[in-house]
């Protein structure tokens, strides 16, 4: 079968690669790829930044975000059969099996020994085929099949709203005011999500009014905020107190003014991975006293577990009944699965990049 591959830490070194076709085990699941999205960390993994190839092997196969059907189960597989749609998980225990790991929470691994699919020492999605266990695997309805390649992403949403709500529990907390910070698929789904809550959302990004990313937020009952006209400092006492706030930037600058007009009681959940070396200067004493006095909270959340995932169906569910066709705007590209450069190149419109494997 025909793969995409990498050599880890090589510039620009994607491939199609022929490999056998897995063979699975009695308690093993085959599954067909149908597609798969492209993200920041595909594009940097494909830049030489970073990735790490299986154990043995001088390559990796790319692709975290699929969307398969089950082509063939191992005899003692209960709960799937040929022909569901499903979504794989992403990460994988550590050798150690902490205690996290043991209890299914491999994505607060205490020890950082972790592999995942596609990115680090474990070989990703963008193949004809690959090999799965049934725990990792989630079903997806026939609904969402043009949709469903989403759901990763969408499960680093839910994890962190889910989080917040949970930290939340030291209190009684109605939230009415959320921002969220980032129009990327990240955001736009974060966006989603709230709005799904009943929640009064505001998206900012640097876009302006008439994008079609300001659109979708605005299909979705949020409001948009070009940042280039209403500053990030500005916000706190345009919004008033801003009960949460979800960064998806991956903007240290942002991330630092965003605790800055956090409103009291409320939770900052920073997703967005920064690289490089860049230095602040913060007015420390004024933020130090404003997150005590304020019982504000910051926390940094990555990747999810299987049960974000199956929350985010249900998610998915919800916005086709109530924004039909509004998930299906994220996918700004389909691509095939020979032209897979194209898909590895960022243009300026892209949200989300899909490569179309099989059929």
């Amino acid at each position: 079968m025909k793969v995409i591959g990498v050599i880890p830490g090589k510039k620009e070194s994607a491939h199609i690669i022929d490999v056998d076709k897995p063979e699975i085990s009695s308690s093993e699941v085959r599954v067909k790829v149908l597609r798969v999205g492209i993200c920041g960390t595909d594009h940097e993994i494909d830049q030489g930044l970073y990735g790490e190839a299986p154990e043995g092997e001088d390559f990796l196969i790319l692709g975290h975000e699929s969307l398969g059907i089950v082509e063939e189960t191992g005899r003692d597989v209960k709960g799937f059969e040929k022909g569901d749609m499903v979504v794989s998980t992403v990460r994988r225990p550590c050798p150690e099996n902490c205690l996290n790991c043991r209890s299914g929470e491999n994505d607060m691994c205490l020890t950082g020994n972790f592999k995942e699919r596609g990115i680090k020492s474990l070989h990703g999605f963008m193949a004809e085929y690959y090999k799965e266990i049934p725990e990792y695997l989630v079903k997806i309805p026939e609904e969402l099949s043009d949709v469903g390649v989403l759901l990763e992403p969408l499960s680093i949403v839910e994890k962190a709203i889910m989080q917040t709500f949970k930290i939340q529990e030291r209190m009684k907390w109605k939230p009415k005011t959320a921002l969220v910070l980032g129009a990327g698929p990240i955001g736009l789904l974060a966006t989603f999500v709230l709005r799904d809550m009943g929640i009064n959302t505001y998206t900012l990004a640097l876009d302006s009014i008439d994008s079609k990313k300001a659109r979708l937020v605005m299909e979705s009952g949020a409001s948009y905020i070009d940042s280039t006209k209403e500053p990030i400092p500005e916000l706190g006492e345009k919004l008033g107190n801003i009960d949460f706030i979800l960064e998806a930037t991956g903007s240290s600058t942002v991330s630092f003014q965003a605790m800055d007009i956090l409103g009291i009681n409320g939770v900052l959940a920073l997703t967005g991975i920064t690289g490089g070396d860049k230095k602040l200067e913060v007015d420390a004493d004024r933020l130090n006293l404003s997150l005590v006095l304020g019982n504000k909270l910051i926390f940094g959340s990555v990747n999810a577990n299987i049960t974000y995932f199956r929350k985010g169906v249900k998610h998915m569910q919800n916005f086709e009944v109530k924004w039909p066709g509004l998930l299906s705007k994220l996918i700004s590209r389909k691509v095939a699965f020979e032209d897979f450069k194209e898909a590895l190149l960022r243009k300026k419109d892209d949200i989300k990049v899909i490569i179309e494997i099989g059929k």
